[in-house]
């Protein structure tokens, strides 16, 4: 049984830069109340580390009282930040720099007078969060096809979630092609997705079961299962060593292993583990 990584795997850099900031900031007010709102990032095994530390996630302002709150990764609307501070709580912001792009570009679309279009799904937080700094102006499209159900004015401008696939916005374009007269499109898709995609891509070309670490709750995960499904590799999408079963593997001689931005590097080193553990098939 031969073992492979992808090249790009795990966390990126708005993640580790995330993680730091609730690091430092809960080192800077010992025994004050400091809470996440929501998740920092989509990971159990990272949300509980965090929370054994102290350092618990709330789904409402309301759950705190005083304190300090740290904005998610996946950024939040910009009432939220008014919330928070109508409530004398003090705010910290781990938004992704790369999601505050998309937010600014949104706005910019808006106060230019296009019909925002965001690509993703509306069911995100990080989608969410854009569409409140877009003044609640927008159309989310979470399929390509799906742009065939909506009424869309001749004139369209496009922001994408930051996890979304590339050739999923490709697919989106050319549905927008004929109905639309003019569309403007800022490909706010971030390099590390494009890059682990693309890494995946190659590795699902080589083995024939990719196992890929991360949240079920996170979509940079989610995809990179099915960039590595469109490749033709049986892929299968765990959160931890646990769930591996070995009849995935047994008989395989190539193996691959990619994880999402928000995997730990422990993560995927336990999987490689309990891989190398399995008896070859006699």
């Amino acid at each position: 049984m031969k073992i492979r990584k992808a090249i790009h795997a795990g966390y990126c850099w708005g993640v580790e830069r995330a993680l730091d900031i609730v690091t430092d900031t809960a080192a800077a007010h010992p025994g004050e109340t400091v809470r996440t709102l929501g998740p920092i990032i989509h990971n159990p095994h990272v949300v509980q580390s965090l929370e054994e530390k102290g350092v618990q996630s709330v789904n409402d302002l309301d759950e705190m009282g005083s304190g300090t709150v740290i904005i998610r990764t996946h950024g939040v609307p910009p009432e939220t930040y008014e919330h928070a501070k109508a409530k004398g709580l003090n705010v910290v912001d781990a938004t992704c720099p790369l999601v505050t792009l998309v937010q600014n570009k949104a706005k910019q679309l808006v106060q230019e007078g296009y019909h925002l279009v965001i690509f993703g799904n509306p069911r995100h937080p990080e989608v969410i969060g854009t569409i409140g700094h877009a003044g609640g102006k927008a159309t989310v499209i979470e399929h390509p096809e799906d742009v065939e159900k909506v009424h869309l004015p001749k004139r369209v401008g496009v922001v994408v979630q930051t996890t979304q696939e590339t050739e999923l916005l490709a697919a989106l374009l050319a549905h927008l092609a004929p109905r639309c007269k003019e569309v403007k499109i800022f490909n706010t898709i971030c390099n590390p997705t494009i890059e682990r995609q693309e890494a995946a891509r190659e590795l699902a070309r080589d083995v024939q079961v990719v196992i890929v670490v991360g949240g079920k709750n996170s979509s940079n995960t989610r995809h990179l299962a099915e960039v590595c499904r469109e490749e033709g590799a049986t892929a299968y999408h765990i959160e931890d060593a646990t769930e591996l079963d070995p009849q995935w593997v047994k008989g395989i001689e190539n193996i691959g292993i990619t994880a999402g931005a928000s995997t730990p590097g422990w993560l995927m080193d336990q999987v490689v583990e309990r891989l190398e553990k399995i008896e070859p098939a006699v």
